[in-house]
């Protein structure tokens, strides 16, 4: 099946066309209303500390040398198979449906991004789409450069809330009527983010399963719960907070994209070739982010490997044509 190619003149799902001023305002104010902000804030407080607390636990154990093999392969394996669930479930799939597949591996992504504990799919989708509306605008949930200040203060400050303080503020969170409508209709994903709690305790048993079987013993499967868990999460965490934070403040910037989207060659190997984010802003529906060969890209891989197994299909591809559009530094026409 051949892959879908872009064309110019078709505008994401999350980044619509260049609109009126007053257009892009209500894209600002298009904001998702919260029940209760306290509980809210308490529950991300706890999602986001604990890991931290007990990582102090993983480095008793690493000094101790009680660190095992199995607890490494629990890491790695849970924070692959959770981290792909971001960036090729809930981001290239649904955020910019850079391909199509079936209901149920449209579901199975949503089920491992979802395990990653970082929030319910729907509200995940329009928080980011929100973002690539509003990209370092108001408006934007999370731009480091927005309403911070000026000077060093202001770049740290800016830096955090990009980072982590934009979870506990719910003043322009993307409103899921205006930014995921298409999901809300969808009996899949409106499943899997209603059930959101399953997939998060699925997202811990995994790892308690796995080192159990792995070391034999109840111990193994708790310190596998412990590096497939708690370990897990901080660092699948924060590398995609990363992206919103390091990733709009340092590195490359190839594409003119009328943001501070930036690539940050570094960060690409642990967020599965996602701080490709310059390139990403400039295409945002491309399934590819890591557009140079010699960029690192599991994520992309791992779609033209579902490609080749007729798992997905109508995946976009940017033609190097129209990529060079888009440079930065391109030579001025000549007359």
């Amino acid at each position: 099946m051949e892959a879908a190619t872009h064309r110019p003149e078709e505008a994401s799902p999350a980044t619509p066309k260049t609109e009126p001023a007053s257009a892009s305002n209500s894209l600002a104010d298009a904001v998702q209303p919260v029940a209760n902000e306290t509980l809210d804030r308490t529950i991300t407080g706890l999602i986001t500390a604990l890991p931290i607390i007990l990582l102090g636990l993983a480095a008793w154990q690493v000094w101790n040398e009680a660190l095992h093999w199995y607890d490494l392969v629990v890491f790695v394996t849970v924070y692959a198979i959770t981290g792909f669930g971001i960036t090729v479930g809930f981001h290239r799939m649904l955020t910019h449906r850079s391909f199509k597949t079936s209901p149920w591996l449209r579901g199975f992504f949503a089920a491992l991004g979802s395990a990653a504990i970082e929030g319910p799919v729907i509200s995940w989708v329009a928080d980011h789409r929100k973002h690539h509306a509003c990209s370092d605008k108001e408006g934007d949930p999370h731009s480091p450069h927005v309403g911070h200040g000026h000077g060093i203060r202001g770049k740290l400050r800016g830096l955090f809330h990009a980072h982590v303080g934009w979870l506990f503020i719910h003043t322009q969170r993307g409103s899921k009527d205006r930014f995921a409508r298409d999901l809300q209709r969808d009996p899949v994903i409106k499943f899997i983010d209603s059930t959101f709690i399953l997939w998060a305790l699925v997202g811990l048993a995994i790892p308690f399963g796995l080192g159990w079987v792995l070391g034999g013993t109840l111990i193994a499967g708790l310190t596998g719960l412990l590096w497939g868990g708690a370990v897990r999460m901080f660092v699948v965490h924060h590398v995609t907070y990363s992206i919103n934070s390091l990733c709009h403040t340092f590195g490359r910037q190839p594409f003119d994209t009328k943001d501070e989207s930036r690539n940050l060659a570094w960060l690409a190997p642990f967020t599965f070739g996602e701080a490709w984010h310059n390139n990403h802003h400039a295409f945002p529906t491309s399934a590819v982010h890591g557009i140079r060969r010699w960029q690192f890209d599991p994520s992309a891989w791992l779609i033209a490997a579902l490609e080749k197994l007729g798992l997905v299909w109508d995946v976009v591809r940017i033609p190097p044509e129209h990529q060079q559009l888009k440079l930065a530094d391109q030579p001025a026409p000549t007359a």
